[in-house]
Parts: structure tokens; C-alpha cells; sequence
């Protein structure tokens, strides 16, 4: 049987026993009047290394502590046959006087006839493999030769399901050598085991497995579902690397982007903010190897055609940490990194970091138009830091628009402070939080008509609602928040001469190694889903449209009236009015939108976001629970008719005859 039509001609007997009772459910929309311009950054994407965002999950590396640098250096390895074997075979060396970025490797000496082995269970749930080649790199050199490898892949049974062998070259000196292991079944929970047999002695730094599929096949890439989530937002910036991982909780700790350019021996591994920062969700072993670093940051950006924002650290580490701040006669060398950074980004071959990129396999310029100065900073110290870098960057690079912080709260003072600072020195961008319950976002959504028109532009650089409270181990991703974002996101879409960027957060979250929720995107080893969150960032940015333009209700615009919140843009591209209708009620609401200064074609789609229960959230048991759904009207004419079903989003696309 055939639904679709059947489920089309119930909504349009809907629409036709509704029609009579509209009154106060007359929207009109005046298409000729252009309020904005929609940016093409409105709509992105907040990344941050948390909750295994990126070693863990997007980056593809299977092998937890690949180069022995973790500060347990045997951190998830075991020796085998028996565990902790030593007995003068296994000996981690620290090199850390002839590289810092990589102090640690392991030396394995062996006598004659030894057979020994190293055993990796990877990140979290253990390694997932599927029926593909997995390539293995071993960097090594030989001190005596006579070692010899084999490789092994196991399922959670303890069965091999993989192996291959690894004739090593002659090298004195550190090479890296690779091999490809295809397993004959597959496994959600494996290890892999590193032989080593025979009579010499060998030094080992680095162990490392990555699956063949990963995005545009990079060797060494990213996770390809994941990114593919990414691409499907259809994101007009990205902001990386965080977050509060900009900062650290020392200054020791702080991101620096130099350190995560080149090889990977030269990418100096830090412990993550995240990985004691939780109380309830300690993770100890949670360190940043920068495998994936500022420049395949900005490749993502690239990829998916998002622009890209990145955030440098302004000598203040987290400011809920240690709060350690760098004195101004010491900031030279944090201020040149931002410069480099924007040369890097933007340099041609002949400038020093231009030529640095160009060598990393990007002759071309990255074109990179804004940068963040700092991340949920605050008061008079991030204020005198700010000055500093502002002019110096703006002195040699006046089109890149700076996005300064806030705080982290708009219920701070510092919050009110930092904004007037920025506003009266004319900052660019200002960035704003805003972590908190879905009646706020919904009370909320008129938050930018009042702001000046002249002023800063804002950034809403993270925001999610609360099901609990902010902080909380019981929040939800459920329907009743994505709804709530959306009311708010009606506001800002509706303010867009103002608001020209907005991003929610945090972006990605394993199930099983997370220190925070709520998350727009859940994965495990194996598979991912999206949140009914996902699918409201997705509604809004993939329906973005180029004009606002006036939706009103008795001439006011529409901020909860009957329980309804909604938005509406022009696509110039497709010649279509787009709407956006949030119904919070648990009622249907039948609607018509009256057409001051255009009439509909008669080709027109909605696509609904809603359940009954507010409560419903996707898993990855159940991935579909919830999600957006699309049906075509046949409107022509001054009104457009629809019923926006109880707790949903509504998107409707209507083809203009002028």
C-alpha cells in the first residue's frame, strides 16, 4: 500500500476542515521587504576536543597511546604472553632532552628464540573492525637486527580475525613502515596484538592502526561517518579547536597550533582540561595527541565548505582552573602566534608560514576572514590582553574580523562589563553562551531585537537547552530542547543584520567516554546517530535562504503567540519562501500565511520535525526514533494553509510566481 498519498490527502483534509477557523492563525509575510541579509556563516559548527571528540572519534586512530607518551607510558598496553613483562625485554626510554614533543619510545631486546608481544585495546569499548583493510604503521629503527613481527587482529571472543607479517627494513635510523591487515570478520570490541620474535634489539616509538575507509581516504584521516554528519549541516564556519582545551587548565596545557603542524613525532601531546575537569566523569588517560591539528582542521573546513574560525589562547589559561595569566611584558611570543597563524592561514608560498603550509601538501591560501581572541574569557586582565593583540593584528591584517569573549554566562557581571568594553572599542564580533532551560530559549527568542543595529555583530558561539540544569549528568538531547533551540533560533535567524554567526555545543560525545551532556551528534566505535538537536541545526541551515523577510502575527512577530514561534527568508536561488514554525503546544495549530506582495506557484514542501512525547530521544540502539519527515502541499494563490502538528518543527518551502 501506498502512504504517502493517503497520509497527503489527510493533511489536506485537514487543511480544508481547519480553513474556516483561522482568525488569529493569519500569518502575513511581505516578500519585497528585506529586513537582512542571511550571512553564509549563520548557521555552524563548534568543535571541541571533548567528551572523545577527536582522538577516540573523528581522528581514526585505533591505538590508544600509539607512541608510549602518555605519563604512564604503558597506559591501556599489556605485554604478552604474560602482563607486565619486563625481565630486562621491554623498557620505555624518555628522549625527552632530544625531543620534547616525543620523549618516550619503547626498546624491546631480545634473545634467541623469544617470543613477546605488545597488546592495544584501543580507545573506550575496544577496536571495531569491519570486513576492510586496516593499515598499521610501526615507526622504528633497528639497534640489532634480528626482531621479527607479526601482526594480529582479535574479535572479543580472543579469535583472530586478522594477521599479517612485517619483514622490517634495514634502518638504523627512525623510519616508518606500514602494512595492510584485512580481517575476515568483524568485531565491535577487538585488540591488536604486536608480535615480536627472534634475536636483537629493537626500538619501537609508534604503533598505529587506522582503518582504509576513512574520509576522502586519507591515510592517517578522520572517521568517515562522522565527518559526513558534518558535511550535512551544511555549515558556514567552523570554530575549532574549542573551546575550553584553548585555554587548559595551566598554561602549560594551553593549544598551540605550532605544536600540531608535521609530523607526527614533531606534535607535542598535552593532557586534556577534560580529563580530570569532571568530578563525576573522571578519564585519566584523556590526552590530545594532535593528530588531528590546525591544518587538517582547516582542510575539514575546506572539505566541507564550512569557513574557517579559529581560536587562539591570549596568555590566560582557564579561568576556572588555575586562572594563570601571562604578564603584558610576556606576551610577545603568544602574539606572534596569532600572527603566524593568520599567515599561515592566508600567506602566499613566499611568506615563511605560507611556504610552511605549502610543504604540508596546500600551496593555496586557506582564505581564513575570522579569528577568535580568546575563549570565555573575562575582566580587565582579558581586557588588557585583548587590546594588545587586537591592534597588533589588525595593524597587519585589517580585513580579518576578530570574535571576542564574553565570559561564559550571560548572568555574570563580568558579562555586561565585557560587552560594554567591546562595544565601545568597536569590536567586530562579540561572542555570547548561553547554556540554559528551554523555557529561557523560548522566552528568549526576542533577545536581539532590541540590540543595536549599528553595533558589534554577535556571535552566538555556543548555546544548548538544558533538560536538567547546566552542568548536569542527567541532561537530555529529548525533543522539548531541540524544539526550544528552535524558538530561539527563529530569533536570531529573524535578527540576522545582527547575529551573523551561531553555533551549538558541544558538537560530538562517545556513549561511553563523555564528561559532558547534552551533545548535537553520539557515537560509539561502530556507529553514530543524530539527535533531534542535529536535525534543528540541519532545518534551519540547509533552509537558510538569503533575505529575511517580515512574518507577523496581527503585526507583530511571532515569539510565542499561541504557542507558536516562527521565521521566514527568501531563497533567490530557488525563487522560494521559506518558513520556519515552531508549535509548542500540545495541540495542532492550523495556519495560513498571507501573501502581501507575491502569490505561491502551487509546488510547496513541509517537512516536520514532531512527536507527541517531548521526551522522545534517539539512541544508538534506536537511532530513528525521532526524525524530520517531508510531505508536498499544493498551494497556489495570496494563502498558503498547513497544520503544524503538536511539539513540532516546520519548515515549509513554497515555489513564488514573483
Amino acid at each position: 500500500m501506498n502512504k504517502i498519498p493517503t497520509r497527503i490527502g489527510c493533511m489536506a483534509l485537514l487543511v480544508l476542515l481547519f480553513k474556516l477557523s483561522f482568525g488569529q492563525n493569519i500569518y502575513t509575510v511581505n516578500t519585497k521587504q528585506v529586513k537582512a541579509n542571511v550571512p553564509s556563516t549563520l548557521w555552524g559548527l563548534f568543535f571541541e576536543d571533548i567528551n572523545r571528540a577527536a582522538d577516540g572519534g573523528v581522528y581514526a586512530e585505533m591505538v590508544e597511546n600509539r607512541s608510549f607518551d602518555f605519563p604512564k607510558p604503558m597506559t591501556d598496553w599489556t605485554t604478552w604472553p604474560k602482563p607486565n613483562l619486563r625481565d630486562g625485554i621491554f623498557m620505555v626510554i624518555n628522549q625527552s632532552s632530544v625531543n620534547i614533543a616525543n620523549p618516550k619510545y619503547m626498546s624491546v631486546n631480545l634473545q634467541a628464540k623469544d617470543t613477546v608481544g605488545l597488546m592495544n585495546s584501543g580507545f573506550d569499548e575496544g577496536m571495531a573492525f569491519k570486513k576492510i583493510p586496516y593499515n598499521l604503521t610501526l615507526r622504528y629503527r633497528q639497534v640489532v637486527p634480528g626482531v621479527h613481527v607479526r601482526v594480529f587482529l582479535f574479535n572479543s571472543n580472543n579469535r583472530v580475525i586478522g594477521h599479517s607479517a612485517m619483514t622490517l627494513e634495514n634502518a638504523m635510523d627512525w623510519h616508518n613502515q606500514e602494512i595492510s591487515i584485512t580481517p575476515t570478520d568483524t568485531a565491535k570490541t577487538g585488540k591488536l596484538l604486536v608480535i615480536l620474535e627472534g634475536a636483537g634489539k629493537l626500538d619501537v616509538d609508534r604503533i598505529s592502526l587506522f582503518p582504509s575507509d576513512t574520509w576522502k581516504g586519507r591515510p592517517g584521516g578522520l572517521r568517515v561517518d562522522l565527518v559526513q554528519k558534518l558535511a550535512d549541516l551544511h555549515p558556514g564556519f567552523l570554530r575549532f579547536p574549542g573551546g575550553c582545551i584553548v585555554e587548559g587548565n595551566q598554561i602549560v596545557h594551553r593549544y598551540q597550533w605550532k605544536h600540531t603542524i608535521g609530523p607526527l613525532e614533531d606534535r607535542e601531546m598535552v593532557q586534556s582540561i577534560w580529563a580530570d575537569d569532571v568530578a563525576e566523569r573522571q578519564t585519566p588517560d584523556y590526552m590530545e595527541s594532535f593528530g588531528l591539528g590546525f591544518y587538517e582542521y582547516f582542510q575539514l573546513c575546506e572539505d566541507i565548505g564550512a569557513g574557517p574560525l579559529p581560536i587562539i589562547n591570549v596568555g590566560m589559561s582557564c579561568q576556572f582552573d588555575a586562572a594563570e595569566v601571562v604578564p603584558v611584558n610576556e606576551l610577545e611570543p603568544y602574539i606572534t602566534d596569532a600572527l603566524d597563524l593568520v599567515e599561515f592561514a592566508n600567506g602566499d608560498v613566499n611568506t615563511y608560514w605560507g611556504k610552511k603550509r605549502a610543504e604540508l601538501g596546500h600551496p593555496a591560501p586557506f582564505n581564513m576572514k575570522l579569528l577568535g581572541v580568546g575563549n570565555e574569557n573575562w575582566g580587565p586582565q582579558y581586557a588588557e590582553h585583548l587590546k594588545l593583540f587586537t591592534d597588533r593584528i589588525k595593524a597587519k591584517y585589517p580585513e580579518v574580523k576578530l570574535v571576542n569573549a564574553t565570559g561564559y554566562s550571560r548572568n555574570i557581571p563580568v558579562f555586561n562589563y565585557m560587552d560594554s568594553v567591546l562595544r565601545a572599542r568597536k569590536a567586530d564580533i562579540i561572542d555570547e553562551h548561553f547554556y540554559d532551560t528551554p523555557k529561557w530559549f523560548m522566552d528568549n527568542s526576542n533577545r536581539y531585537d532590541s540590540y543595536d543595529r549599528s553595533g558589534p555583530k554577535i556571535f552566538v558561539g555556543e548555546y544548548a537547552a538544558q533538560s536538567d540544569r547546566i552542568g548536569s549528568m542527567k541532561n537530555k538531547n529529548n525533543l522539548l530542547t531541540a524544539l526550544s533551540e528552535a524558538c530561539f533560533m527563529t530569533g536570531i535567524e529573524r535578527n540576522a543584520d545582527v547575529v551573523s554567526m551561531a553555533s551549538y555545543a558541544p558538537l560530538f560525545a562517545h556513549v561511553t567516554g563523555w564528561q559532558w551532556t547534552p551533545n548535537l551528534i553520539w557515537f560509539d566505535n561502530t556507529s553514530s546517530y543524530n539527535t533531534p538537536n542535529y536535525y534543528v541545526q540541519q532545518l534551519f541551515s540547509v533552509n537558510k535562504g538569503t533575505k529575511v523577510v517580515p512574518l507577523l502575527a496581527s503585526g507583530k512577530a511571532v515569539c510565542g503567540q499561541d504557542s507558536c514561534w516562527a521565521s521566514a527568508v527568501i531563497d533567490q536561488g530557488t525563487h522560494e519562501l521559506v518558513i520556519k514554525l515552531v508549535n509548542m503546544s500540545q495541540k495542532p495549530k492550523a495556519k495560513s500565511i498571507k501573501l502581501t506582495d507575491a502569490s505561491a506557484a502551487g509546488i510547496a514542501t513541509i517537512t516536520t520535525l514532531a512527536n507527541s512525547d517531548t521526551g522522545i530521544a534517539n539512541s544508538i540502539s534506536q537511532p530513528d526514533q525521532i526524525k524530520p519527515e517531508t510531505m508536498t502541499l499544493n498551494e497556489k494563490g495570496k494563502a498558503i494553509y498547513f497544520i503544524a502538528k503538536p511539539y513540532s518543527l516546520n519548515v515549509i518551502r513554497v515555489k513564488l510566481t514573483q
